[in-house]
């Protein structure tokens, strides 16, 4: 790794654990997060989990985890760049996800609307729960015990009220501070990749065309410039030429707006960086302006398709029936969730019962989700 810029996340400098640890023998701090990760069960099935269609509707569609591992990649690649921790951003990149819910945004709306009355359900505060709460593989604490500067990472966004429960790493939240650059890296990191790769999965399913993309103008531009070096290139090929331009032209501008702030900004620590306005904020006008007409377009045309509408009505159905069935019956979970959820309701009432059904819904994948629907409703189903 190359020199870190003097207001990167450094090691020596962290935050620390909230349970205090030796220091690894050979490995990093932030490298023994990102390991941490990657050995989590969660951060296992989010192989199983949705990015935009319901895992069984096919393999070769993206899922959370191969999203997660191409924000990784993309997020080492700016931080390079700019000098900054690229084993944290890994990390980061590696983990923002482990609180997503089965089906994706549909699934997180049904389980949202079932805890309404519970405190609610957002993916991004349930990702710092797992890492700080529900993995269990350690004897000597819950959850992972990741540096701060992980967890800072991890939550990206929290209401003042919510940020109050959570502590020291709620505190930048009440106080209007901004994260270190390499959260902010991988939070752009994540919308590049999400937007491109959605448009790599609707083409694949043949639920947007080649001739309406051509209508948004970041596709276009990229289609012309592959047309003219490759004028017989097949289709699939072109597809991939065009996706890996339009991530590259984002990733670049991206840099060089952030090169721009940091040069006039002038900051010497990471304290400097979370004390000023995000430095990393974003693109350039006219790439912004590109990237948010390739949003709506998505919004318009695959999102709301009807068959990705089919498919999220039903995982909203069996979200909702699952958490219905279990909070009414906590007998109906496995015996380990049935143990947490009597403690849960011990100390907090009926919100806690409802975060302990939440926990084990979330944790989900896509198809045991469809599988536990058949076991607790399909009368043919009787195990």
């Amino acid at each position: 790794m190359s020199a870190l810029a003097s207001y990167a996340a450094q090691e020596q400098h962290s935050l620390g654990r909230r349970h205090p640890e030796e220091k690894p023998t050979y490995r990093s701090e932030f490298q023994r997060d990102r390991d941490r990760i990657i050995h989590s069960a969660a951060f296992r099935r989010l192989e199983y989990k949705t990015q935009v269609f319901v895992n069984h509707e096919g393999d070769m569609f993206r899922t959370r985890l191969t999203h997660s591992i191409e924000v990784a990649q993309i997020s080492r690649s700016i931080a390079r760049i700019l000098k900054l921790n690229e084993e944290l951003v890994e990390t980061v990149a590696l983990a923002h996800d482990l609180g997503h819910t089965p089906f994706g945004h549909a699934g997180q709306d049904a389980l949202n609307a079932c805890m309404k009355d519970y405190g609610g359900f957002e993916h991004n505060l349930q990702s710092l729960r797992v890492v700080d709460e529900l993995e269990e593989r350690y004897a000597e604490f819950p959850g992972l015990n990741l540096t701060y500067e992980s967890r800072e990472g991890i939550l990206k966004h929290c209401s003042p009220m919510k940020a109050k429960e959570l502590g020291d790493i709620g505190q930048r939240f009440i106080d209007k501070q901004q994260p270190g650059l390499e959260a902010q890296v991988v939070n752009f990191a994540d919308e590049i990749a999400y937007n491109n790769h959605d448009v790599d999965d609707g083409l694949r399913a043949g639920l947007i065309s080649f001739d309406q993309l051509r209508e948004v103008k970041l596709f276009e531009q990229q289609y012309l410039q592959v047309k003219q070096a490759y004028p017989d290139l097949a289709e699939r090929r072109m597809i991939h030429e065009i996706i890996r331009r339009m991530i590259n032209v984002l990733v670049i501008d991206l840099i060089d707006q952030t090169r721009e702030r940091l040069e006039a900004a002038k900051p010497e620590t990471i304290h400097d960086i979370r004390q000023q306005p995000a430095l990393l904020a974003g693109f350039s006008e006219p790439m912004r302006e590109m990237s948010l007409e390739l949003k709506r377009f998505l919004r318009q045309n695959l999102y709301r398709h009807y068959r990705v509408h089919r498919m999220t009505s039903k995982a909203s159905r069996i979200i909702s029936a699952l958490f219905d069935a279990f909070i009414n019956d906590t007998g109906l979970m496995p015996h380990d969730y049935q143990q947490t959820a009597k403690s849960y309701a011990d100390d907090l009432g009926d919100s806690g019962r409802a975060r302990a059904v939440a926990d084990y819904i979330a944790g989900m994948t896509d198809r045991f989700a469809i599988t536990e629907y058949e076991r607790v409703f399909n009368p043919s189903e009787l195990t």
